[in-house]
């Protein structure tokens, strides 16, 4: 009986560390996730920073369109 015993304490310790595997992953998969909506609206804040500009931009080549005439 206590080779089966081993073999039973082997094969809870081989499933644990599978499980902290997983866990493992999980928690850099939710850490991968965060980055990228991160990353997401950093880029949205910076592409409506850049439209802003262009459009002020726009508005005084208008002005001054106005002001040569």
């Amino acid at each position: 009986m206590k080779p089966t015993i081993l073999v039973l304490a082997i094969a809870c310790a081989v499933a644990g560390c599978g499980v902290e595997t997983v866990a493992t992953a999980a928690t850099a998969a939710a850490l991968k996730q965060k980055e990228l909506e991160a990353g997401r609206k950093t880029m949205q804040q910076t592409e409506q920073k850049v439209n802003q500009s262009v459009e002020q931009l726009q508005q005084r080549e208008e002005k001054a369109a106005e002001a040569d005439k």
